[in-house]
């Protein structure tokens, strides 16, 4: 049994959770719950990477391991057995990417052996990233509807600029009002609670 604790960041569209076991991983096989995901960007994600480090974004559209659709792009990660390796983990302090960079998946995941959203104490949180989650996608598909409309795909490269130009105003159009629910609630917390470890392949992802 050990205690965990979990600090619960409120920065609107870049929330975040933070848990302390991620730097002593059950899994004990250097890759953690990276090995098992490749993070996928969405237009929310492309708008807070162009005004903030959009030499990331530049970096993800050089690389040769992605899959590109419309609004999106996924990472994908590389075989190594056991799992994947997530191009973003870095063998020696996981992530490499600070939390605010990362997709809405990466920043929100909480392994399933920390029970943390049945316990009432948390409740709280677990319906803000719950609530969250739900604006993120409607907004996400608002924009990817509206640039589909205009015919503007990341999937056509000479019309990237555009794209995400009109990406930018959309997103700025969408979110002069932000909900209730993101100004309600503290903008940091951390609360703990005790758990049992299991290790290696017995701790679930």
């Amino acid at each position: 049994m050990k205690e965990v604790k979990l600090t619960f960041h409120n920065n609107g569209l870049r929330s975040y959770i933070d848990v302390d076991l991620c730097s002593q991983c059950p899994r004990q096989d250097d890759k953690g719950c990276c090995g098992y995901y490749s993070p996928v960007f969405y237009p929310s994600d492309f708008a807070y990477l162009i005004r903030h480090q959009p030499e990331l974004l530049e970096e993800i559209l050089s690389l040769s391991q992605i899959t590109v659709l419309d609004a999106s792009i996924t990472v994908n990660h590389t075989v190594e057995d056991p799992g994947y390796r997530c191009y973003f983990h870095n063998t020696e302090g996981g992530c490499r990417l600070p939390q605010l960079m990362r997709e809405s998946v990466c920043r929100h995941f909480v392994c399933p052996g920390i029970p943390w959203e049945q316990d009432e104490k948390f409740k709280h949180w677990k319906d803000f990233f719950s609530r969250l989650s739900d604006y993120e996608i409607e907004l996400n598909n608002k924009i990817s509807e509206q640039l589909k409309s205009e015919r503007l795909s990341l999937r056509n490269r000479e019309s990237r600029p555009l794209f995400f130009k009109r990406l930018l105003e959309i997103f700025d159009q969408e979110t002069v009002i932000i909900p209730d629910f993101i100004d309600k609630l503290n903008k940091e917390e951390s609360l703990s609670l005790v758990c049992e470890l299991k290790y290696g392949e017995d701790w679930i992802l």
